[in-house]
């Protein structure tokens, strides 16, 4: 089948919603506003970078926008729907696995060599976690969301061979119906998030999607196993969602006590209704009766505590124990304070998740005892899994502050206790005295002494902590991270706060954390410091006994937004593959297990692009059966909106990490050489343009970066301090800000002065070194992969028009100039290095998906510049605003990875 029959059915839906909008917009906007949209889709790669009109007025500006980003946002749903239909062709097919699956990597591992045992092994050990946070990119409301997924919904039902005339005519009205109320719908919320907002937002998707995606998965894994190697293994629960929101504190005053409190009440709530649900259907489900089956003496026992009392269940033991357990379940979750009802009167409450799993231990051991083995593999096993894997808590929650804010309460602690003065220590006495105090029970905290209000808020937030743990499990809060540690002495604070709190305790003189001390490295020369860090810490007796406690697994965290930030996309994207190399070799010395935690966003400037190449390119050792990712903005809707591609995502994260720590890349060349020398000269030509004079005022006015600080789109503010520093600005709306006007810098910068550089010292030998590289290192492949993605996406006629709006027309024509010389350096650089003649040549799909929303996205940047430039000369032009808030809307929807 020829590609282009492959897409007939997309293009089917492409034509139905062209329809269905076309009808909505001449109805509900005027003939004159669908006039301009089928304009603008006409419109030629060249005329998209000229001006839409020379004077729109607000409201017509508006309903022009408008009308774009839906086209951008229900062609994204048509093009996922297509993914998913295309690889159930493929598995129809009979195909060979695709890149990515667990067959193909399963069969790789086999091939190469891998035994059932030494998969066991890695299992035993593994851990793969996605962690959903709460940064400000995510720009849809959940209103909007749910009125995409309707659409997709009734595009799958129209998609039925044996629908009838009258059948599509009602699914044609009902899609109809949810795009009249997508465009009736305010995209951009009035108010400004609140963490409760956030935390309603990450738990949306269990529901949607974890609830099954999950379970199926591992049940997917494990019959992949068995039909690979002949036989199973034990599978424990490695696969793991996890969260941020709530427990990030980190430039975000708004947690405190309370909002962590109310994170983990709240996932609780999400995970007891699953149960709840869950027991129901089992209860309807197993009506066995004992006069035709035998069952178990516990399971007898189980159901003699039943509330329910009917008649006609006497003889259905099965239905009778999961109607105790529904009762236990409710009383548990009532127990925790959570909000819940139930249809049987709230009983005893487990003690803890084991319990509740004995139950359920029992069913399924009466059940294959007596010849009902089919009955357990069904929903049962699916809940047992689920028990497992989401436990009283949901998602286990991270803790997160920034190393200065740990160093100021600690100092304060001091203070007021009579010791030395913290702040004015050097590094090696900081570590002395930590290390003095966190070798005695003595807490340093008074209650009958004064301490700021900062203070109290740390502390309490850390005695909550602790007080989750002993109330929903150990595993509900298991990691605290620190922003920008850079030093020994910055992990030793945070020990020190952990073990005011109770976190840390001693035992027989030898302490014992019931948390995961995590560093998170960010810029360039932390990362550079990183081993040395670790290596430092390992020598510690006293940590080395702390890890004692925590199974010998130690955390690094790395962050791929400020190190770009500060260095370069290049740069950032070397010195975190070197720093992972020198951390595997000082974790082998140390003796300790590496878990290695990527900060990755969804742009490419921020660590984004697709997870399976990107886990496949990591050094050699740095992946080990565990790694966590974090999952950002509108990448979480992206990837999490649907069971399906859920599904897909997570197993694509499974299959990479068994490749990758199994069986690896045979020819994983990095010259250190030659990408020493590229790094180096990108960051000078980077360094070079942030600094330059004036740079700061080119990103404010060429950039949205204002308006995107006045978008109701987070709960965290856009900047650490102000916007007069390239410094203090968040990477998030830095990189959000470029994507916006289409220059997409951050994923690209510098590259191309590197190569144009190495190749004029080294001449054609130096070009030869460069293309062989690419054809033999994954890491050279996936970082030219993925700027390849972003060069596709910029567009510098559009950026062009941006430029325009800086008042200093002297300083925008010396620094677009210096952007764009050096977007023409980088693309000659691609096609030098990789052969190809044209962007995207080798990845037809993106291609396509580009020609498909290009002319509206286009359109919807010329109108952001316009908008942008009305705003300024009435910037109490309210009007004006919300119409960029739209465009800044579509825009992101329509780049699908912007932030």
């Amino acid at each position: 089948m020829s590609d282009l029959d492959k897409d007939l059915p997309l293009r089917a839906d492409l034509a139905r919603l062209d329809r269905a909008l076309a009808e909505v917009l001449s109805e509900q906007a005027g003939p004159e506003v669908y006039a301009e949209v089928r304009a603008i889709a006409g419109r030629s790669a060249e005329e998209r970078s000229q001006p839409l009109a020379a004077e729109l007025s607000p409201a017509a500006a508006m309903a022009l926008v408008r009308a774009c980003g839906l086209y951008a946002q229900l062609f994204n749903i048509a093009e996922d729907l297509h993914h998913v239909r295309r690889r159930r062709a493929h598995r129809q097919a009979g195909s060979a696995p695709q890149q990515g699956s667990l067959s193909r990597a399963l069969g790789k591992l086999k091939a190469d060599g891998v035994s059932i045992a030494m998969l066991a092994d890695t299992l035993r050990d593994a851990y793969v976690g996605a962690i959903l946070t709460a940064h400000p990119t995510e720009v849809q409301r959940q209103s909007v969301l749910d009125g995409h997924r309707a659409v997709r919904r009734f595009l799958g039902k129209l998609a039925a061979a044996d629908l009838t005339p009258e059948e599509e005519g009602e699914l044609e009205a009902k899609l109809k119906r949810v795009i009249v109320a997508l465009w009736q719908t305010s995209e951009i919320r009035h108010f400004k998030l609140a963490v409760k907002d956030e935390i309603e937002n990450g738990v949306a998707y269990h529901p949607l999607t974890f609830f099954q995606a999950l379970p199926a998965l591992y049940q997917r894994l494990d019959r992949q196993i068995e039909a690979t190697w002949g036989q199973t293994t034990p599978l424990p629960s490695f696969i793991r969602v996890g969260s941020w929101i709530g427990g990030d504190r980190d430039g975000n005053p708004n947690v405190d006590a309370a909002v962590l409190r109310h994170a983990v009440t709240r996932q609780a709530q999400v995970a007891f209704e699953h149960y709840l649900y869950e027991l129901a259907a089992l209860y309807r489900e197993l009506s066995l009766s004992q006069r035709l089956v035998g069952v178990s003496p516990a399971l007898v026992a189980l159901a003699a505590l039943t509330p329910d009392q009917e008649e006609s269940r006497r003889e259905e033991p099965y239905r009778r124990a999961l109607a105790a357990m529904e009762a236990r379940v409710l009383a548990t979750g009532l127990q925790l304070g959570v909000s819940l009802s139930g249809r049987w009167p709230a009983d005893r409450p487990y003690a803890d998740q084991a319990e509740f799993q004995a139950d359920l231990a029992v069913l399924d051991a009466s059940l294959r005892e007596h010849g009902s083995a089919a009955l357990a593999d069904g929903r049962l096993a699916e809940l047992i899994r689920a028990v497992d894997v989401f436990g009283f808590f949901l998602m286990p929650l991270d803790l997160r502050q920034f190393a200065g804010s740990h160093e100021a309460v600690v100092g304060e602690l001091f203070a007021r206790a009579g010791l030395e003065e913290f702040a004015a220590l050097d590094e090696a006495a900081r570590s002395r005295v930590l290390l003095r105090e966190l070798a005695t029970p003595r807490l340093l905290y008074s209650p009958y002494l004064d301490y700021s209000a900062e203070t109290e808020k740390e502390l309490a937030i850390f005695r909550e902590a602790a007080l989750i743990q002993r109330q929903f499990g150990a595993d509900a809060i298991g990691q605290s991270i620190i922003s920008n540690c850079a030093q020994v002495s910055d992990m030793l604070a945070l020990a020190l706060l952990l073990k005011e709190a109770g976190m840390i305790r001693l035992v027989d003189g030898q302490p014992r954390s019931s948390v995961n001390l995590v560093p998170l490295f960010e810029t360039i020369a932390d990362l550079d410091r990183s081993a040395q860090v670790m290596t430092a810490l390992f020598a510690l007796p006293w940590y080395q006994q702390l890890l004692d406690s925590r199974g010998r697994m130690q955390e690094v965290m790395l962050g791929y937004s400020d190190s770009n930030k500060d260095g370069g996309y290049l740069t950032s994207q070397w010195q975190l593959y070197q720093a992972e190399k020198r951390l595997v070799r000082c974790f082998a010395d140390g003796r300790v297990k590496l878990r290695l935690f990527h900060g990755r966003g969804g742009s490419v400037g921020r660590g984004g692009g697709p997870s399976f190449e990107a886990i496949m390119a990591q050094p050699a050792g740095s992946v080990a059966g565990r790694i966590r990712i974090t999952e950002q903005g509108e990448v979480i809707a992206s990837k999490y909106s649907d069971p399906a591609i859920g599904g897909r995502n997570l197993e694509a994260l499974v299959a990479a990490t068994l490749e990758a720590s199994l069986s690896g890349c045979a020819s994983c060349e990095t010259d250190e050489t030659v990408f020493d020398e590229l790094s180096d000269a990108a960051y000078r030509a980077y360094r070079e343009l942030v600094e330059a004079p004036g740079f700061m005022q080119y990103f404010l006015e060429a950039t949205p970066i204002n308006a995107i600080a006045k978008l109701n789109i987070g709960s965290r503010p856009a900047s650490r301090k102000s916007l007069a520093s390239i410094k203090d600005l968040r990477a998030i709306p830095w990189v959000f800000s470029w994507s916006q006007s289409r220059v997409m810098l951050p994923g690209w910068f510098g590259v191309g002065s590197a190569v144009r550089a190495f190749i004029e010292r080294h001449g054609e030998a130096g070009r030869a070194r460069l293309q062989s590289l690419y054809r033999s290192s994954p890491f050279f492949q996936v970082v030219l992969s993925n700027m390849e993605q972003v060069l596709a996406k910029a567009d510098l006629g559009i950026a062009r028009r941006f430029a325009g709006l800086v008042e200093d027309r002297a300083l925008a024509e010396a620094l677009f100039g210096r952007i764009q010389a050096e977007w023409e350096a980088t693309l000659d650089a691609f096609y030098a290095i990789t052969g190809q003649s044209a962007l995207l040549e080798k990845n037809p799909t993106l291609h396509r998906s580009l020609e498909t929303r290009l002319p509206y996205l286009d359109a919807l940047g010329l109108l952001q510049a316009e908008l942008l430039s009305r705003l300024r000369r009435q910037p109490d032009d309210a009007e004006a605003l919300y119409a960029i808030h739209l465009t800044i809307n579509g825009t992101s929807a329509g780049l699908r990875n912007s932030g």
